[in-house]
């Protein structure tokens, strides 16, 4: 292999051991058996969120796992593999990538990376029912106004009793 070649691949790897390092969470899948279509589908509804997928060679991302110390991954690499990073939504890749696959039988989830930790794909599938940050974040608020609203509906009770009393 001449030197222009392993000086390329460095540097693939480096950018792959950028995206792991920078990312929240990673969705690797088998994307073997979708058409164009579906995988064009797929990277625009994971695109609208700010997730990133990205199909790498297995030499490539056995090589930045090492780097990165999940050397754990190097199981599922098998076949082709895609890898959708994400590096503000936890929840967004697992999501997409479950529901998708419901649909799209040949997309089958291998693994991935939550924070940091490796996750099988019971672990994905748990995180994918969980609510997006969006709708975490509702509900999170929706908790915080609840003693709020009770304190303004007992005010608002006591003022109605106080004027019918008049």
């Amino acid at each position: 292999m001449s030197e222009k070649t392993i000086a390329k691949k460095a540097v693939l790897v480096d950018e792959v051991v950028e995206k792991f390092n920078n990312a929240v969470s990673a969705v690797i899948v088998d994307y073997r058996g979708l058409t164009v279509e579906e995988v064009t589908a797929l990277r625009k509804q994971l695109w609208d969120v700010g997730v990133e997928m990205k199909v790498i060679k297995n030499s490539i991302l056995t090589r930045a796992v090492d780097k990165v110390g999940l050397e754990e991954l190097k199981d599922i690499f098998k076949g082709p593999t895609a890898i959708a990073f994400s590096s503000e939504d936890v929840v967004a890749p697992t999501k997409i990538m479950a529901d998708f696959a419901k649909k799209a039988e040949n997309l089958k989830i291998k693994g991935g990376v939550i924070e940091g930790k490796i996750a099988d794909v019971a672990e994905i599938m748990a995180l994918a029912k969980l609510p997006n940050r969006k709708g975490l974040l509702s509900m999170l608020l929706s908790a915080l106004q609840a003693p709020v609203r009770n304190v303004a509906y007992a005010l608002n009770a006591v003022a109605k009793a106080k004027e019918s009393a008049t």
